[in-house]
């Protein structure tokens, strides 16, 4: 059994990660870190695990007992923390915050977006877990990038839901605020672009367009949809062959003809992506379940691949289609 440990385990992230490990055949839950909730059953926090799991939350620290360490931290919080306290070499850590998500020759982390960097997580030790908007938005356009065609502006406009925002209230999680209601925030600038131009990099060395990002808050609890179009000048059964090829042998991702729903990604580790041609425009839709795919799941996809683990094991869910 994997012996796992969990840092930061009162928010929605954590909630999700406990769930899906608490029934993974291969997983046995060590401690669940939270020094503001230690004493207290998990299901004093995570309602939606009553009669599943007696864990309780501690402020303990025995990470000579674990195999896996995950950080569902506050952005900077998994720096401070490994910076302050000694790993076991032997330890692998899954970070879900963004401390290490972009290269840099003080960390060894790798970038966990199995879809792009598979052969690299199974030999790594450190991985960095991408960002939910970052996921959903990469996954559009990876096999675009894999075959030089991102050569002009990328325009995206995706909608989250309110638990992207976290689980600490605030002004705009507030449900009389968020219900009936939408906006946009952080235009252009959102911290997610910078893991999604190295990602695209990574494929294209030529890449050098811009990518014109409108976040939207949307008025639901749950998922990503993402809508992004370019130039391109291929057609569509040439676009539809590029992605089915990049998306062949791997298990989450799923090229579909039918105009997709949000629903139908909900509660699972899936992307779906569907193409449109417009003259010469491409039309990309792809959407995920932003505690899911775009965090928690795959945080234990990339554990199963640590750890030589068929990689859809424990993630094999049933979408929230009605």
């Amino acid at each position: 059994m994997i012996k796992a440990g969990i840092i930061g385990g009162a928010g929605y992230t954590a909630g999700e990660l406990i769930r899906i490990l608490i029934n993974h055949p291969d997983v046995e839950i060590v401690f669940v870190n939270s020094s503001s909730n230690a004493g207290n059953k998990i299901t004093d926090v995570h309602a939606g695990l009553l009669g599943e799991t007696n864990l309780i939350f501690t402020d303990q620290l025995s990470l000579n007992e674990i195999d896996v360490l995950f950080f569902c931290t506050a952005h900077g919080d998994t720096k401070k923390f490994i910076e302050n306290h000694p790993l076991p070499e032997r330890l692998k850590v899954i970070d879900l915050s963004m401390d290490y998500r972009i290269k840099n020759d003080n960390h060894n982390f790798i970038y966990g977006l199995p879809e792009l960097n598979r052969k690299h997580i199974i030999k790594a030790s450190h991985i960095a877990n991408p960002g939910c908007f970052a996921t959903a938005i990469q996954l559009a356009l990876l096999p675009l990038a894999k075959n030089l065609l991102l050569n002009s502006t990328i325009h995206v406009n995706a909608i989250t839901g309110s638990t992207g925002a976290g689980q600490k209230p605030s002004a705009t999680s507030h449900f009389s605020w968020r219900n009936d209601n939408i906006s946009i925030y952080k235009p252009f600038t959102h911290q997610h672009l910078a893991e999604i131009k190295q990602s695209l990099n990574q494929l294209q060395n030529s890449f050098n367009t811009d990518i014109d990002f409108i976040p939207v808050r949307g008025n639901f609890s749950r998922g990503i949809f993402a809508t992004s179009y370019l130039a391109c000048n291929i057609n569509i059964e040439e676009i539809k062959r590029i992605y089915n090829e990049y998306y062949d042998d791997h298990s989450f991702v799923f090229i579909t003809d039918k105009n997709p729903d949000l629903k139908q990604v909900i509660n699972t580790n899936k992307c779906l992506i569907h193409l449109e041609k417009y003259d010469d425009k491409l039309l990309i839709v792809s959407m995920i379940d932003n505690l899911l795919k775009g965090a928690s799941g795959q945080a234990v996809h990339n554990m199963n691949l640590l750890f030589g683990l068929e990689e859809t094991v424990g993630l094999r869910l049933k979408p929230s289609a009605f």
